[in-house]
């Protein structure tokens, strides 16, 4: 296997910091990730872990500091970023009237894949959605939109996949088999970031830790 040093970067925070007035809530933050790589942010509620993901994937802005997505600055609406990063940090706002099969085919023809049907058909399989394809996301259970929400990251093209808590309202089994999937991804060269409080799927996915300090609250 190649060492990880000599894989290509695939994210590189430098100097972040995250402030709202006199509050810091990320301080001189560094983190590169490398293909094939998962890292796990950890550290107490309020150290800034979701705040770290907001700012890989563009909805919050930095204070100080830049991240570098495949070597290209960050900026949200640029193509290649679009196609480089697939994120699932907050619970979605799904189209209401689209199915969970068409909310899919749409993003993947979206993308420009190759075979959507083929694509979306094999990740409703891999979700354990089969059987919820033609309902309205407004009908599913908690589990189930979750699993909906990681279906979305996974029909787009990415090299980087960022999850805040992805293990959220999945039951034990459903937990282990996104540690498969998220394993699988790895393996294929993507590079993950994730925060996580369940230490099976970080252990599934053989992330390095990183820990992050920060004010309380």
């Amino acid at each position: 296997m190649e060492p990880m040093a000599s894989r290509k970067k695939v994210l590189q925070v430098s100097g972040l910091t995250k402030s709202y007035g006199e509050h810091v809530i990320v301080d001189d933050f560094n983190l590169e990730v490398r293909e094939g790589e998962a890292v796990a942010l950890t550290g107490r509620n309020g150290a800034g872990k979701s705040t770290v993901l907001r700012c890989i994937v563009g909805a919050d802005k930095p204070t100080e500091g830049t991240i570098e997505v495949c070597g290209i600055p960050l900026r949200e609406t640029h193509p290649d970023i679009r196609r480089s990063m697939a994120t699932v940090i907050d619970d979605l706002d799904f189209f209401p009237d689209l199915s969970v099969v068409e909310h899919l085919d749409l993003l993947a023809r979206a993308h420009g894949l190759s075979e959507p049907d083929t694509l979306v058909d094999e990740v409703l399989d891999q979700v354990q959605l089969v059987p919820q394809a033609a309902q309205l996301p407004g009908t599913l259970s908690s589990g189930q939109r979750r699993r909906l929400a990681l279906a979305t990251a996974f029909v787009r093209p990415r090299k980087l996949l960022v999850l805040d808590e992805p293990e959220q309202r999945l039951d034990v089994e459903g937990i282990a088999w996104l540690g498969r999937r998220l394993r699988q991804d790895l393996d294929d060269g993507l590079a993950i970031v994730m925060a996580s409080h369940e230490p099976s799927l970080v252990e599934a996915v053989r992330a390095r830790q990183v820990e992050l300090g920060g004010p309380r609250g």
